[in-house]
């Protein structure tokens, strides 16, 4: 069979995926399937992008300068707001960050009633602002169809009254008009491929995906694979909300298109696309504008706990950023919204409402989420509460030989371990090397690949100072006190440095630090700084 079509449009792809099956050259219809997505998905074929929703139901509620601070010391830019607050707005100016403002629902009705509101609202929350903040897009009400039924009907009149104030200001183009749905309007979510949305609301989505697709926009949508999970009466398990690891035969199957499913998130993200492609809508993407997990709760909600909400945070951002996409739709970006910046203490019970949040209203972050990679969105500890420690098990040769680098062509200032100096206790290469690791670390501005040693250091959100205090407390010593710990900064060498060479000929013994007899293992260690090379 010939498998090379002409692809005319993007309702095409519906004939090009009944043609994929016939095919028998998978590569043609591979080339033709990657092409037919980008052509039906425009710029979201692009990376996906991680987000966070700031809400403003704290007692104490941080400065929009301070809010702003934030975001940018964790490399977020892309925010989404519940109103369209002018300080806030002001304080967004001239950073660079992508804003989502929100017409909130009880100014909802107002604006669906009247092209002049939606027009008066355009004017004082989108032009007073732009170019200088950088708007992108409008969620028009938030769960409009659960939330408040009564104004559905004039849900999709406020969406097309504020777009036609955007166009009428040339910012169409720029800014995207869309409404956040909660996925409690899909039924039957799984399998994904027998998904639909809740028919007696076909009134409203059917002209809504119309309006989204003319207009190039995209569908939101809120998902929350903990509520899936705890009314699910353990069908679920904890590990697929998690995005934890599961063997091939755990794995979710969809019997109708084999695809198989490792969580929660992506299973919810493709029933919405195929009840999209039910009511006909083919090629409107999915930013999802609402995901998290709270880290406590009451005794009704057992698995709302610090390391849940880190477990399955920093696994949706991995998830997201390496732009692996869903398996009905891999590689397209599924751009998504962490639900929340700060817990709020005044949210409603249960006390899983106050706890959605990565940081309290000073900016201490509830837990350190498990990410490593500098220039990552919340990748950067601005806390100083992650340290390179020596991995347990190492070799200890292998840990003598990075001590040795690290003492040396690395300019740690290793005079705090020599004898009778505060960090010389506990004597050993596990606690010496560690403190090597940990300033170098530091030093290097917790970059990424500066904490590794050739597999012999890891990053711990422990303080490994307090560990030391701990093992010394009676014994006269406590006085060590390692770089990033209690606060304090390492300082930033502009050596470069970075990793012992293979021309390098002074890895000799620094007998001020090695452990065990120099004789018999000082060739051991060049041999292997020899063939290793680099370190880091």
């Amino acid at each position: 069979m010939n498998c090379n079509i002409l692809v005319n449009g993007v309702n095409d792809i519906i004939n090009i995926l009944t043609l994929l099956i016939s095919c028998q050259d998978g590569r043609p219809f591979i080339f033709l399937g990657y092409h037919v997505l980008k052509l039906a998905y425009g710029s979201f074929y692009a990376e996906a992008f991680i987000g966070v929703n700031i809400g403003t139901d704290l007692s104490d509620m941080p400065s929009p300068t301070q809010v702003v601070a934030l975001l940018k010391a964790q490399n977020v830019w892309h925010v989404r707001l519940y109103d369209a607050d002018r300080a806030m707005l002001l304080a967004l100016a001239n950073t660079g960050i992508q804003v989502t403002i929100s017409v909130p629902n009880e100014q909802l009705l107002g604006i669906g009633q009247s092209n002049t509101t939606a027009a008066n609202w355009v004017a004082r929350n989108v032009i007073a602002h732009v170019p200088a903040t950088n708007i992108t897009a409008i969620a028009v009400g938030s769960e409009v169809l659960t939330a408040l039924p009564n104004a559905a009907p004039v849900l999709v009149s406020a969406l097309k009254f504020i777009h036609s104030a955007l166009v009428a200001s040339n910012l169409d183009s720029q800014i995207k008009v869309s409404t956040p749905h909660s996925s409690s309007i899909i039924l039957d979510s799984f399998p994904p491929s027998q998904a639909f949305f809740n028919r007696s609301w076909d009134p409203v989505m059917v002209p809504l995906l119309k309006f989204l697709q003319s207009t190039g926009s995209y569908l939101m949508l809120n998902v929350y694979p903990y509520y899936d999970y705890m009314q699910s009466n353990n069908v679920i398990p904890l590990d697929y909300a998690l995005f934890r690891p599961l063997p091939p035969n755990k794995e979710a199957v969809d019997a109708n298109t084999l695809l198989h499913y490792t969580n929660v998130f992506d299973a919810i993200v493709d029933a919405a696309y195929f009840s999209m492609s039910y009511l006909n809508i083919t090629n409107v993407p999915i930013v999802v504008t609402e995901s998290g997990w709270p880290s406590k709760g009451d005794s009704s909600e057992p698995d709302a706990t610090v390391d849940n909400a880190n477990t399955y945070n920093s696994n949706l951002i991995k998830h997201v950023i390496n732009n692996t996409g869903t398996p009905k739709h891999p590689g397209i970006a599924v751009s998504t919204y962490i639900y929340e910046l700060y817990n709020e203490d005044l949210r409603p019970s249960p006390l899983s409402e106050n706890n959605w949040g990565l940081f309290d209203a000073n900016g201490t972050p509830v837990y350190i989420l498990h990410l490593t990679a500098a220039g990552t969105v919340f990748a950067n500890d601005t806390t100083n509460q992650t340290f390179c420690v020596a991995k347990d098990g190492a070799d200890p040769k292998m840990l003598q030989a990075a001590l040795d680098w690290a003492c040396g062509p690395g300019k740690v200032d290793c005079s705090p371990l020599l004898q009778g100096q505060p960090c010389y206790e506990p004597d050993n290469v596990v606690s010496h090397s560690t403190y090597a690791f940990n300033a170098y670390f530091q030093q290097m501005g917790k970059s990424t690949g500066t904490c590794d040693f050739k597999g012999v250091a890891t990053i711990s959100t422990t303080d490994p100072n307090i560990d030391l205090r701990t093992l010394l407390i009676g014994a006269g010593h406590g006085s060590c006190i390692f770089p990033g710990s209690f606060g304090k900064n390492g300082t930033i060498t502009n050596g470069t440095s970075l990793a012992p060479s293979s021309n390098d000929t002074s890895l000799g013994c620094p007998t001020q630090y090695f452990y065990g007899s120099c004789s018999f293992t000082t060739s051991v260690i060049i041999g292997a700084f020899l063939m290793t090379a680099v370190f880091l």
